[in-house]
């Protein structure tokens, strides 16, 4: 019996290294492969050594990599060699994404990519060496290569090997595994996969490869769409909007009947800036002023998905959300929507849009049209030099000074030559990578430069000097804000002091999305002890916890509406401290203004004031009681004004996750089958949907 269990195991063992010594490419293209999507996890989202996602990318591999036994072995290697720089490049691409954009890159973006050239600093800037550690892999498997191939190992596999039995063998443990780990998947998991909603779940439930291959397929849909689903989201679209909405009257309607409106684009401007000094620096007291002599509303967060700037001017004028898959203002510029600039250019209104970079950029010069602006004032309008060189040149383009200095005229202009008119206006400068600030260039030096140094007494009792922000993303942005904020500060001030312009003009500041910066530099930032130079630890006094949620809650940026009116300013101004989104500014400027559109899915926040929600295109949400998250199904609780927790129970949570799926679900449908455009033409404009007065 003895000698039967140990010839059984021996014969395993046998059969083990024959395996091991006739596939050696395959079992080494698995091995690098699962590595590399292992690294891509650590490098990212932190969740390495999940067993779901590796058990997931395991399988897959094993799949691609069954295909390779229909070649001779010397074929076989070039397949797997392919297969391997596709998995390299995968990682490589969504480990440098990741750091700029908090997700996982898309497909779509291919399209994208000359669209956002201007960008490139950017994230030229974020490269990390460790970001390349994955073409090791490769070169190793070819280096294994040219040995075996030396030793003649392709000739011997080539006279052992069963190419077709192989496949029908590996595949299996493939389908095996994958079965596996998908047995338990949820609808909810099915529900992210089809609809692309969250990305960082995405791999971390289901690994890198599965995801870019199920973004791949999405990707495709704006292509495909009106082959599936299209009656499915015509119902769900009627029934949606079947149930007619109340806009009732509130102390801010028609406040700003007849009057002009600037949209003024804050680029990356976030709400902590607010107030804060470094040193008794004001970083942002234009902001500052304004929040004191303005509407400010002080919860308000943008919903942006990859498109970033885009996507809050998309959601902005239209109060949808962005496409679950690539940008509308690429993927879907040929849509109709109903957005501000076309319902103020229906009554009468010139529209117009500035920016110093390139109309090409995100695709504007197409989709601003298309959103009712008339008239596109960019880069090639300025005076902005020949080249980078020139000092007016700051980042992405004209420095912002520069920009508001030369669009002053250019605002006087349209007010002479019309009576009424709307406008979206964007800053630039303060763009990632928040490097390229006027303290950094040789003869332009508009402000003095931001101190971000510490001086403290150390226990030797020496003073001690802790440049602690210096060379910091952090301190590096604080300082870019700190230019955007004065720049905004001249812009301002020329309206204040020219008494013969926009005294019927409204402004509506806004910043368009958080910095992207890292969790950690706010950590770092919050932790750091000013009196004795060091970071507090987790159980010191004083530690902060800066988790995920407390980065979530700390994305929401100004909006503040303001004009040098004095009798319509006296009726605007406070601070509303009820959470908005940026599908609410539709609602709650057209209330003031006197328009409405059927189509928003946001609300006036002065009528649903508390109970309003902000839905993000992860699935996530807030309240002024909760933030959930999508991507872990948990939440936290905010505290209220008078101190006290709500308590939440699991059917608050539940409804809303339901009200979040359902407007996802219907702005995608409508983005992508394009329903507004059918609706439109069977009459229902004449039913009161859109109407502005």
């Amino acid at each position: 019996m003895k000698k039967k269990i140990v010839r059984f195991f021996k014969n395993i063992r046998n059969k083990v290294a024959k395996y091991i010594s006739t596939n050696r490419m395959f079992l080494l293209f698995v091995i690098f492969a699962l590595i590399e999507t292992i690294l891509v996890r650590r490098f990212t989202i932190g969740k390495s050594l999940s067993y779901k996602p590796i058990i997931c990318d395991l399988a897959l591999l094993v799949i691609i990599g069954s295909i390779g036994y229909f070649l001779k072995p010397v074929k076989q290697y070039k397949y797997f060699r392919n297969w391997l720089w596709i998995i390299t490049a995968i990682c490589v691409v969504n480990s440098v994404y990741y750091i700029f954009y908090t997700s996982f890159a898309s497909f779509s973006l291919i399209a994208e990519l000359a669209l956002v050239s201007s960008v490139g600093d950017s994230l030229v800037d974020r490269f990390r060496i460790i970001d390349f550690i994955y073409i090791i892999f490769p070169v190793m498997y070819i280096f294994i290569h040219s040995k075996l191939k030396s030793g003649a190992y392709y000739t011997y596999v080539g006279k052992v090997e069963k190419g077709k039995k192989m496949f029908t063998g590996t595949i299996l443990v493939g389908i095996i595994i994958l079965a596996f780990t998908l047995v338990n998947i949820k609808s909810s998991d099915i529900s992210r996969l089809v609809k692309q909603w969250n990305r960082e779940y995405l791999v971390s439930r289901f690994g890198i490869i599965l995801y870019q291959g199920n973004d791949l397929v999405q990707s495709m849909i704006p292509k495909i769409s009106s082959l599936f689903g299209r009656d499915a989201a015509v119902k769900e679209f009627k029934d949606f909007y079947s149930v007619e909405t109340v806009h009732n009257n509130n102390k801010y309607t028609d406040v700003l009947k007849d009057m002009n409106i600037v949209f003024v684009h804050m680029e990356s401007i976030q709400s902590f800036l607010i107030d804060l000094n470094v040193n008794d620096q004001e970083i942002t007291p234009t902001l500052n002023w304004l929040t004191r002599n303005g509407l400010f509303f002080d919860h308000f967060y943008p919903q942006i998905s990859i498109g970033t700037s885009s996507d809050t001017e998309f959601t902005l004028n239209t109060s949808l959300m962005p496409a679950n898959s690539g940008t509308v203002f690429v993927s879907y510029n040929n849509r109709k929507f109903v957005a501000i600039p076309q319902i103020l250019s229906d009554m009468g209104y010139y529209t117009f849009s500035s920016h110093a970079n390139q109309s090409s950029m995100w695709n504007r010069n197409v989709m601003h049209p298309r959103l009712g602006y008339q008239e596109l004032i960019f880069k090639d309008q300025f005076d902005i030099g020949d080249d980078d060189s020139d000092p007016r040149w700051l980042g992405l383009g004209l420095n912002d000074v520069d920009w508001f200095l030369q669009l002053e005229p250019k605002l006087e202009k349209i007010e002479d030559e019309h009576e009424r008119y709307m406008g979206t206006i964007l800053q630039l400068s303060n763009h990632s990578p928040f490097a390229a600030t006027p303290y950094n260039k040789e003869g332009y030096d508009y402000f003095g430069r931001l101190d971000l140094t510490n001086t403290y007494i150390n226990k030797k009792g020496n003073e001690v000097t802790d440049d602690y922000l210096d060379d910091t993303d952090l301190g590096n942005y604080l300082r870019s804000a700190h230019y955007g904020d004065m720049a905004l500060g001249t812009f301002l001030e020329y309206i204040q002091n020219n008494p013969d312009y926009y005294n019927n003009t409204v402004f509506v500041f806004y910043g368009d999305h958080y910095a992207k910066l890292a969790k950690k530099e706010f950590q770092y930032y919050y932790n750091y002890d000013t009196e004795t130079g060091s970071v507090r630890r987790e159980g010191d006094d004083g530690y902060v916890n800066y988790d995920n949620f407390a980065n979530d809650l700390n994305k929401n940026t100004p909006l503040i509406i303001w004009t040098k009116n004095q009798d319509v300013m006296r009726k605007l101004k406070g601070v509303n401290h009820n959470v908005m989104g940026m599908y609410d500014v539709l609602p709650t400027i057209g209330n003031m203004m006197g328009f409405s559109s059927k189509y928003a899915l946001g609300h006036d926040i002065y009528d649903t004031k508390d109970n309003n929600v902000v839905i993000f295109p992860s699935g996530d949400f807030i309240t002024n009681k909760v933030y959930y998250s999508a991507t872990t199904g948990s939440y936290v609780t905010i505290p209220q004004a008078d101190g006290s927790m709500p308590v939440i129970d699991e059917d608050y949570i539940s409804n809303l996750k339901e009200y979040a799926e359902k407007r996802l679900s219907v702005s995608n449908d409508i983005i992508v089958f394009d329903l507004i455009k059918e609706d439109l033409e069977e009459g229902s404009q004449d039913n009161g949907e859109i109407s502005g007065n």
